[in-house]
């Protein structure tokens, strides 16, 4: 059984920072895409960002660039959101999902496992 768990969310200022870990169990990824995804109150879940997992190429929303920054830990089989300069629009419920393959995808459909997710909320 494969198991996304994510950790790390919390109630921060606007201006800080957050770091979101995810935990990978059930199986290996390491031909697999990792992506983060967010999702509001009242919004559609939202892609943040991706990290291919064997090369370490990312990609981001434009709404996060140059602020957060995914990265993988392969001995611990886990997957990382720094996040820096929080917004308080960037408060939300935050995903991490995993797919095989190495395309890099941006779409929540292509996205076979999830996590439970974990709440950001920023305040202003």
């Amino acid at each position: 059984q494969v198991l996304l768990v994510e950790s790390g969310g919390g109630l921060v200022q606007a201006g800080g920072s957050l770091r979101l870990s995810c935990v990978v169990s059930g199986r290996t990824f390491s031909r697999s895409v990792m992506g983060w995804f967010r999702q509001a109150p009242g919004k559609e879940r939202e892609f943040v960002a991706v990290l291919n997992w064997s090369d370490t190429n990312t990609n981001y929303a434009d709404s996060v660039k140059g602020r957060f920054a995914v990265s993988r830990d392969s001995a611990k089989n886990m997957v990382f959101l720094q996040m820096n300069s929080l917004k308080p629009e960037d408060s939300a419920v935050y995903y991490c999902a995993a797919r095989d393959g190495a395309f890099m995808a941006t779409r929540r459909s292509m996205y076979t496992y999830w996590g439970q997710g974990t709440q950001v909320t920023v305040s202003s």
